[in-house]
Protein backbone atom coordinates (compact mmCIF):
# COMPACT_ATOMS: atom_id res chain seq x y z
CA UNK A 1 0.00 0.00 0.00
CA UNK A 2 2.69 2.62 0.49
CA UNK A 3 2.37 5.29 2.88
CA UNK A 4 -0.85 6.20 4.74
CA UNK A 5 -1.96 9.23 5.87
CA UNK A 6 -5.50 8.51 9.05
CA UNK A 7 -7.07 11.53 10.35
CA UNK A 8 -8.38 11.21 14.04
CA UNK A 9 -5.97 8.34 14.36
CA UNK A 10 -5.40 8.79 18.27
CA UNK A 11 -8.55 7.02 19.36
CA UNK A 12 -11.00 4.65 18.55
CA UNK A 13 -11.18 3.01 14.61
CA UNK A 14 -8.34 5.79 13.59
CA UNK A 15 -5.66 4.36 16.22
CA UNK A 16 -6.92 0.45 15.33
CA UNK A 17 -6.26 1.59 11.55
CA UNK A 18 -2.93 3.08 12.48
CA UNK A 19 -1.77 0.57 14.65
CA UNK A 20 -2.90 -2.32 11.77
CA UNK A 21 -1.19 -0.74 9.02
CA UNK A 22 1.83 -0.30 11.03
CA UNK A 23 2.36 -3.85 12.04
CA UNK A 24 1.59 -5.05 8.64
CA UNK A 25 4.73 -3.04 7.37
CA UNK A 26 3.31 0.29 6.00
CA UNK A 27 4.55 3.61 6.18
CA UNK A 28 1.98 5.37 8.69
CA UNK A 29 1.44 9.00 9.48
CA UNK A 30 -1.34 10.42 11.83
CA UNK A 31 -3.33 13.35 12.45
CA UNK A 32 -4.18 14.45 15.94
CA UNK A 33 -4.97 17.79 18.14
CA UNK A 34 -3.30 15.62 20.83
CA UNK A 35 -1.23 12.77 19.33
CA UNK A 36 -0.33 9.64 21.96
CA UNK A 37 3.16 9.70 22.91
CA UNK A 38 3.95 6.72 21.02
CA UNK A 39 2.93 4.20 19.08
CA UNK A 40 4.95 1.95 17.48
CA UNK A 41 5.55 2.60 13.53
CA UNK A 42 3.37 5.63 13.28
CA UNK A 43 4.54 9.29 13.01
CA UNK A 44 2.71 11.43 14.15
CA UNK A 45 1.82 15.07 12.98
CA UNK A 46 -0.31 17.48 15.28
CA UNK A 47 -3.01 19.51 13.65
CA UNK A 48 -6.52 20.16 13.60
CA UNK A 49 -9.11 19.52 10.78
CA UNK A 50 -10.90 22.39 11.38
CA UNK A 51 -7.83 24.74 10.93
CA UNK A 52 -6.53 24.19 7.05
CA UNK A 53 -3.51 26.40 7.68
CA UNK A 54 -2.57 23.56 10.30
CA UNK A 55 -3.46 21.12 7.75
CA UNK A 56 -1.19 22.82 5.28
CA UNK A 57 2.15 22.64 7.54
CA UNK A 58 2.05 19.22 8.33
CA UNK A 59 1.39 17.63 4.65
CA UNK A 60 4.71 19.64 4.16
CA UNK A 61 5.89 17.51 6.71
CA UNK A 62 4.35 14.25 4.64
CA UNK A 63 5.74 12.33 1.98
CA UNK A 64 3.57 11.42 -1.14
CA UNK A 65 0.71 9.34 0.03
CA UNK A 66 -0.67 5.88 -1.54
CA UNK A 67 -4.33 6.67 0.89
CA UNK A 68 -5.10 9.24 2.56
CA UNK A 69 -8.22 7.92 5.50
CA UNK A 70 -10.60 11.05 6.84
CA UNK A 71 -11.53 9.17 9.73
CA UNK A 72 -11.73 12.37 12.12
CA UNK A 73 -15.22 12.75 13.42
CA UNK A 74 -17.67 14.34 16.48
CA UNK A 75 -21.18 13.33 17.63
CA UNK A 76 -22.34 16.24 19.57
CA UNK A 77 -25.70 15.87 19.89
CA UNK A 78 -25.84 12.73 20.94
CA UNK A 79 -28.91 12.52 24.08
CA UNK A 80 -30.06 16.04 23.22
CA UNK A 81 -33.03 17.40 22.17
CA UNK A 82 -32.32 18.50 18.55
CA UNK A 83 -34.88 20.97 18.49
CA UNK A 84 -33.51 23.21 21.08
CA UNK A 85 -29.96 22.45 19.47
CA UNK A 86 -28.19 25.66 19.35
CA UNK A 87 -26.29 26.77 15.78
CA UNK A 88 -22.39 26.41 17.79
CA UNK A 89 -23.74 22.76 17.58
CA UNK A 90 -24.26 22.53 13.85
CA UNK A 91 -21.66 24.75 13.30
CA UNK A 92 -19.08 22.71 15.09
CA UNK A 93 -20.27 19.21 13.82
CA UNK A 94 -20.19 20.52 10.26
CA UNK A 95 -16.41 21.89 11.33
CA UNK A 96 -15.25 19.01 11.69
CA UNK A 97 -17.71 16.08 10.04
CA UNK A 98 -17.87 17.57 6.38
CA UNK A 99 -15.22 20.76 6.36
CA UNK A 100 -12.52 18.69 7.91
CA UNK A 101 -12.81 16.16 5.37
CA UNK A 102 -12.48 18.76 2.43
CA UNK A 103 -10.04 20.87 4.35
CA UNK A 104 -7.54 17.48 4.47
CA UNK A 105 -8.37 16.50 1.13
CA UNK A 106 -7.14 20.05 0.56
CA UNK A 107 -4.17 20.10 1.90
CA UNK A 108 -3.08 16.96 0.81
CA UNK A 109 -4.28 16.93 -2.62
CA UNK A 110 -0.57 17.53 -3.88
CA UNK A 111 0.53 14.71 -1.78
CA UNK A 112 -1.52 12.07 -3.38
CA UNK A 113 -0.06 9.46 -5.67
CA UNK A 114 -1.05 9.01 -9.29
CA UNK A 115 -3.58 6.13 -8.49
CA UNK A 116 -3.88 6.82 -4.47
CA UNK A 117 -6.92 6.20 -2.57
CA UNK A 118 -9.22 8.66 -0.43
CA UNK A 119 -11.53 6.40 2.03
CA UNK A 120 -13.78 8.70 4.01
CA UNK A 121 -15.37 7.27 6.81
CA UNK A 122 -18.81 8.42 7.21
CA UNK A 123 -21.92 6.11 8.58
CA UNK A 124 -25.57 4.40 8.07
CA UNK A 125 -27.32 7.10 10.19
CA UNK A 126 -26.42 9.89 7.20
CA UNK A 127 -28.38 7.37 4.88
CA UNK A 128 -31.95 9.06 3.64
CA UNK A 129 -33.22 4.89 3.38
CA UNK A 130 -32.58 4.62 7.09
CA UNK A 131 -33.39 7.87 8.50
CA UNK A 132 -34.48 6.46 12.24
CA UNK A 133 -35.16 9.91 14.21
CA UNK A 134 -33.32 12.20 16.33
CA UNK A 135 -29.12 12.65 16.94
CA UNK A 136 -30.54 15.57 13.66
CA UNK A 137 -26.89 17.03 13.45
CA UNK A 138 -24.56 14.08 13.10
CA UNK A 139 -27.18 12.63 10.79
CA UNK A 140 -27.00 15.58 8.68
CA UNK A 141 -23.19 15.63 8.61
CA UNK A 142 -22.79 11.87 7.79
CA UNK A 143 -25.23 12.19 4.79
CA UNK A 144 -23.39 15.84 3.70
CA UNK A 145 -20.21 13.64 3.33
CA UNK A 146 -21.13 10.74 1.99
CA UNK A 147 -22.36 13.71 -0.73
CA UNK A 148 -19.19 15.40 -0.11
CA UNK A 149 -17.29 11.98 -1.31
CA UNK A 150 -19.56 10.66 -3.70
CA UNK A 151 -19.09 14.09 -6.03
CA UNK A 152 -15.27 14.10 -5.05
CA UNK A 153 -15.09 10.87 -6.43
CA UNK A 154 -16.64 11.72 -10.36
CA UNK A 155 -14.14 14.74 -9.80
CA UNK A 156 -10.69 13.31 -8.72
CA UNK A 157 -11.30 10.09 -11.06
CA UNK A 158 -9.75 11.45 -14.20
CA UNK A 159 -6.38 12.45 -11.79
CA UNK A 160 -6.46 8.52 -11.43
CA UNK A 161 -7.56 9.17 -7.40
CA UNK A 162 -10.25 6.75 -6.44
CA UNK A 163 -12.76 7.80 -3.71
CA UNK A 164 -14.73 5.46 -1.22
CA UNK A 165 -17.09 5.89 1.17
CA UNK A 166 -17.52 3.96 4.49
CA UNK A 167 -19.97 2.61 7.12
CA UNK A 168 -17.61 1.52 9.97
CA UNK A 169 -20.32 -0.52 11.71
CA UNK A 170 -21.68 0.55 15.30
CA UNK A 171 -18.36 0.09 17.02
CA UNK A 172 -17.34 -0.65 20.76
CA UNK A 173 -15.45 3.15 20.86
CA UNK A 174 -15.73 6.20 23.47
CA UNK A 175 -18.31 7.47 20.42
CA UNK A 176 -19.81 4.16 19.97
CA UNK A 177 -19.89 3.48 23.63
CA UNK A 178 -19.75 -0.45 25.22
CA UNK A 179 -23.12 -1.49 24.28
CA UNK A 180 -22.39 -1.66 20.68
CA UNK A 181 -22.31 -4.45 18.11
CA UNK A 182 -18.82 -4.83 16.86
CA UNK A 183 -15.42 -3.87 18.25
CA UNK A 184 -12.82 -2.45 16.71
CA UNK A 185 -10.62 -5.45 15.42
CA UNK A 186 -13.85 -6.47 13.38
CA UNK A 187 -14.52 -3.01 12.36
CA UNK A 188 -10.57 -2.28 11.14
CA UNK A 189 -10.08 -5.53 9.46
CA UNK A 190 -12.98 -5.42 7.23
CA UNK A 191 -12.41 -1.64 6.48
CA UNK A 192 -8.80 -2.59 5.20
CA UNK A 193 -10.34 -5.04 3.04
CA UNK A 194 -12.70 -2.44 1.62
CA UNK A 195 -9.78 0.28 0.89
CA UNK A 196 -7.81 -2.97 -0.07
CA UNK A 197 -10.81 -3.41 -3.15
CA UNK A 198 -11.05 0.10 -3.74
CA UNK A 199 -10.17 0.79 -7.41
CA UNK A 200 -11.42 4.17 -10.38
CA UNK A 201 -14.03 1.12 -11.19
CA UNK A 202 -15.71 1.03 -7.95
CA UNK A 203 -15.13 4.73 -6.88
CA UNK A 204 -17.86 6.45 -5.29
CA UNK A 205 -19.36 3.57 -3.71
CA UNK A 206 -20.12 3.92 -0.25
CA UNK A 207 -19.79 0.34 1.43
CA UNK A 208 -19.99 -0.83 5.32
CA UNK A 209 -16.79 -2.43 6.76
CA UNK A 210 -17.99 -6.07 5.95
CA UNK A 211 -19.01 -4.99 2.32
CA UNK A 212 -22.15 -4.61 1.91
CA UNK A 213 -23.87 -1.74 -0.25
CA UNK A 214 -25.01 1.22 1.64
CA UNK A 215 -28.05 2.93 0.77
CA UNK A 216 -27.33 6.95 -0.11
Amino acid sequence: MGHILISGANRGIGLGLAQAYAKAGHAVSGIARKPPQEVNGVTWLRADVTDLADLRKAAEKTPQLDLLICNAGVYLDRGLDNLTASGKEWADTFSVNVEGVFRTIQAYRNNLNNGAKIAIISSQMGSSERAGGGSYIYRASKAAVTNLGANLAVDLKNEGISVGIYHPGWVQTDMGTDAAAIDVETSINGLMKRFDALSLETTGCFESYDGAKMPF
